[in-house]
């Protein structure tokens, strides 16, 4: 069984989206080509997300390809899962569909965790990371951060409500102010 990996945007000052939930602070790094994140993805069988989340990919990445960004191919051959009690079906574009796990999301994740033997990665997802964070289902925490101070907005893990103890495995930084710092959690 591989590791459950929560990947996370966040700004300089630690929000992972604005008040609004907008995204407009994400600025790419100068070159978008992260051999750590090209290293990490080299390991993942499969991606989680919540419902905005997979809304938000699904409107962006089935339009891409690996020429215009480099983890394209990537992420739309992947197997995908959406965690939701509200979707019936989570097409991607031209692609296999995402799989929708309905019922508690802890428990969809237990059993995605038992059935890939390699890594699963949740990207983005605030709400879905802090519940699984907070239910002590999570291995391995990567934080990009970018070069913003946004002052106010949402936190990477809402919902957590009992500290989490992290070990700085690896740390990454970028020409561009981007710093990418990697945890293992205990």
């Amino acid at each position: 069984m591989g590791r459950l990996i929560i990947e996370q945007i966040v700004t300089a000052d630690g929000f992972a989206a604005g008040p609004d939930g907008g995204l407009d602070f994400v600025v790419p790094p100068d070159d978008p080509i992260d051999p750590g994140q090209l290293a990490l993805l080299a390991r993942v069988d499969a991606i989680v997300l919540g419902r905005r989340t997979y809304e938000l990919f699904e409107a962006y990445w089935p339009g891409r390809t690996t020429a215009e960004e480099p983890l394209a191919d990537f992420i739309n051959g992947a197997p995908k899962h959406v965690i939701s009690n509200t979707l019936s079906r989570a097409p991607w574009g031209d692609y296999s569909s995402a799989t929708v796990e309905s019922g508690e999301p802890r428990d969809s994740v237990r059993r995605l965790k038992q059935r890939y033997p390699g890594d699963v990665i949740v990207w983005g997802s605030l709400m879905l990371a802090g519940a699984l964070l907070q239910a002590e289902l999570v291995d391995h925490v990567r934080l990009r951060i970018v070069p913003v101070l946004l002052g106010e907005g949402r936190p990477s893990t809402p919902g957590l409500r009992h500290p989490r103890s992290l070990r700085l495995s690896a740390v990454e930084t970028f020409p561009s102010g981007h710093v990418t710092l990697d945890y293992e959690v205990l």
